[in-house]
């Protein structure tokens, strides 16, 4: 399982995107609120994933994405699964409001449930990727049993991945100081708060092509790093996103 097989028009990557708005999201990052940085970061990864999917004044649709968001209740954004041509076509992506709770588990059911429906007719494509986005420990039910099935749905490609980037200050010893030179989090990174050390064990190892895709764009993540981000700043809040359009394509 390499994860080497390229998103195109025939074989499209799916990005199932996961967003937290509880309450918490509309506390500041910097000037904005946290929803609003997330909400940029995610505009700025659809832009990137319409650049790479773009040939001439051609755009294939090369991913195909969902979109998410929960708090007590789950909400469809995109209404389904869309292709990144039509998502292009929409524009503007839907405006969030933060609600109340942050019920993890079952959003997570849901994407269990999207994904048994599409795994079957995604054999010759690139492993779907599920990018969770939260800010705080889930109420309701654990959402570890959930997760780690999902972890464990394959394609000939590999294993589901799950990145999450968790939007906190509380998960890092020392700051990340410079995003550019970070070397990612590590299976034996400190990492100072229990639902941080939650969320590591519910994050896929980066595969080594996406790792070549962020070098492109001069990360140093390490290899071994997992798909886990602390989104402290708007920058890594950013990188977060771009990691879930570093499918390689051709």
């Amino acid at each position: 399982m390499n994860y080497r097989i390229q998103a195109t028009q025939k074989t499209p990557a799916l990005v199932i995107y996961v967003l937290d708005v509880s309450g918490s999201m509309c506390l500041p990052m910097g000037d904005k609120r946290r929803i609003d940085v997330v909400m940029d970061s995610l505009t700025t990864a659809i832009r990137q994933m319409i650049f790479r999917s773009t040939k001439g004044s051609r755009l294939s649709p090369r991913y195909r994405i969902a979109m998410l968001a929960y708090s007590d209740e789950v909400y469809d954004l995109l209404d389904g699964i869309k292709g990144i041509d039509e998502v292009a076509r929409l524009g503007l992506l839907p405006e969030l409001s933060p609600l109340r709770l942050t019920d993890t588990a079952k959003a997570f059911a849901q994407v269990e449930k999207l994904l048994q429906e599409e795994l079957p007719f995604m054999q010759d494509c690139p492993a779907p990727l599920v990018c969770h986005m939260t800010d705080g420990a889930a109420t309701g039910q654990d959402p570890e049993p959930i997760v780690k099935r999902i972890m464990n749905m394959a394609v000939p490609d590999g294993n589901v991945l799950v990145e999450n980037i968790f939007i906190s200050d509380q998960i890092l010893a020392e700051p990340v100081a410079d995003p550019k030179r970070w070397s990612g989090i590590l299976p034996e990174t400190k990492l100072i708060d229990e639902h941080a050390e939650k969320l590591r064990k519910l994050s896929s190892p980066i595969p080594d092509s996406y790792l070549e895709m962020m070098r492109e764009s001069s990360y140093s993540i390490e290899k071994g790093a997992l798909m886990m981000l602390p989104g402290t700043t708007p920058e890594l809040v950013s990188l977060g996103f771009q990691m879930s359009a570093a499918t390689p394509v051709r």
